[in-house]
């Protein structure tokens, strides 16, 4: 039992000493913070967008170190891979390399990172930054999506059509740069 406590104490150390966090609160911090990790600005959407059968539910989800709010009714129509993650996650940070990688392939696909249930947004900009994570990230820390998207649990990663019509989801951590390539020609029909 000792052992196990130990453990856990080490792994928890070990996250916060791998993370350095800035002490960021005010919008104009978060912002700087997010310019600083090279991760852009969301995507302008339509407030006003509703819901399409099958599609991304309407939303206020406020970007990740931006003071801006992103429908996901609204997104631009085509072909997007949005990722739900969150800094503590232990299989978000192992699948991150294949999320960078597959936005540095895939040609015509936009990418959207959802940070979910995740408590310290400072942490979180950082950790999108440092992994290389060069798209848009809105947040959803009271799990709001939880229901309208049927979230299964962290990660989870979720294709959406040109139309808008989510094409597929896959639950649970991506293994490797291919299986995300294999999931996107499937769902997307991109390679």
């Amino acid at each position: 039992m000792r052992i196990k406590a130990l453990a856990a104490a080490t792994a928890a150390l070990t996250l916060v000493a791998c993370s350095s966090p800035t002490a960021a609160t005010s919008t104009d911090e978060m912002v700087a913070l997010r310019v600083q990790h090279g991760l852009p600005e969301c995507p302008r959407t339509d407030p006003g967008a509703t819901a399409i059968p099958d599609g991304l539910p309407a939303t206020e989800l406020p970007c990740l170190g931006a003071d801006q709010l992103v429908n996901l009714a609204g997104l631009e129509r085509k072909p997007t891979i949005i990722n739900f993650w969150a800094q503590w996650c232990v299989p978000c940070r192992e699948e991150a390399p294949f999320l960078r990688e597959g936005l540095a392939e895939f040609k015509g696909v936009n990418f959207l990172g959802i940070n979910y249930d995740d408590p310290k947004p400072t942490w979180a900009v950082e950790f999108a930054g440092v992994v290389g994570w060069t798209y848009p990230h809105a947040v959803d820390t009271q799990k709001t999506l939880r229901t309208s998207m049927s979230v299964p649990g962290l990660p989870a990663t979720y294709f959406v059509a040109a139309d808008g019509t989510i094409a597929g989801v896959h639950a649970g951590q991506l293994e490797s740069t291919d299986q995300l390539r294999e999931l996107a020609q499937r769902y997307l029909g991109v390679s």
